[in-house]
């Protein structure tokens, strides 16, 4: 089998568009699972340290294709009705980005009802400006679609989660992987979700995001970032791991015969007391953890409040 040019041109639009969100910009690039219906990635805004929710949705499209409709300044794009209703009902502000290939110039232009223009024939079309690039010029712009008040950005954080809030209410069981660079102070790593089968096998990942953390403690930091969730150590992980490294410092071999100098569950106690830990280490730099969520009463409200937004009959005050 070989890889269509175009799948390739596409590929090579989301590898332009995130070095453009991460070295021009200086923030954060999130691939998005395929069941977001036109959306590719998430640009997280990054002030210095300071990483607070606030993001836009990405729809990013490459190659030369995509520039044969010109317009005064610029491009057309003319997406369906379908995207256009999901890109303006969506949690986040929504943002067309076009890679020429040519040029290797990412240009970009916001979603609203300001920009998205209703042509004759009941279409939409989207002004994509050749002078609009993705680098240090469009930060600005690009954080300002992104700001909101703090009540609006926690709405915005919830409402992205919610479809791993749905897998957890129906009994899938999500982990979080993360690795820490302990020798470090950037706070720089990643992060990802992804569901443990329970087959014995590594757990099949549902996306990928970079973290930044500054100074911060990554078993503090993270769990922070799943305000609607409850994480702890995944058992079957840390069981095997600590087991492991208890039989290599408490094992005693003689003429064939193994004794321990003591339980294992007494010598993990203390582990145990430590809560969210590494279950191993990389040549005494990177510590690795995986975490197991499950929804608290945030994450159990926040789904009620959901299904009655979105199905409920309506309460008249009398």
């Amino acid at each position: 089998m070989r890889r269509k040019p175009s799948a390739k041109v596409a590929s090579a639009g989301v590898t332009h568009t995130k070095l453009a969100i991460e070295d021009e910009l200086g923030w954060l690039f999130r691939d998005q699972p395929t069941e977001d219906y036109g959306i590719d990635a998430h640009a997280e805004v990054v002030d210095g340290e300071d990483v607070r929710g606030r993001l836009l949705a990405l729809q990013i499209k490459g190659g030369k294709s995509w520039f044969k409709d010109a317009a005064p300044g610029g491009w057309w794009f003319r997406p369906d009705a379908e995207h256009v209703q999901y890109w303006t009902n969506h949690s986040l502000p929504v943002a067309v980005v076009l890679y020429h290939p040519e040029t290797k110039r990412c240009h970009w232009q916001l979603v609203n009802r300001e920009t998205l223009v209703e042509t004759s024939t009941g279409g939409w079309k989207l002004l994509v400006p050749e002078a609009q690039v993705l680098d240090e010029d469009a930060r600005d712009p690009l954080r300002n679609a992104a700001e909101g008040d703090p009540y609006e950005l926690r709405l915005r954080e919830l409402r992205l989660a919610k479809p791993w809030m749905d897998m957890l209410a129906a009994g899938t069981r999500l982990v979080v992987d993360f690795a820490e660079w302990i020798n470090k102070s950037s706070g720089r790593g990643s992060v990802s979700i992804g569901v443990d089968h329970e087959d014995g096998n590594e757990p099949e990942e549902l996306v990928t995001w970079r973290f930044w953390v500054g100074p911060a403690n990554y078993a503090e930091a993270v769990p922070r970032l799943f305000a609607w969730a409850n994480a702890r150590v995944h058992e079957e992980t840390y069981d095997d791991a600590e087991y492991d490294q208890y039989e290599a410092e408490c094992s005693i071999w003689d003429e064939g015969d193994q004794f321990f100098t003591e339980s294992f569950d007494d010598w993990r106690q203390a582990l145990i007391a430590r809560g969210i830990r590494p279950y191993s280490n990389t040549a005494g730099e990177v510590d690795h953890y995986r975490l197991e969520l499950t929804l608290n009463e945030l994450g159990k409200a926040f789904l009620v409040v959901d299904e009655f937004a979105m199905e409920g009959e309506r309460q008249l005050t009398r």
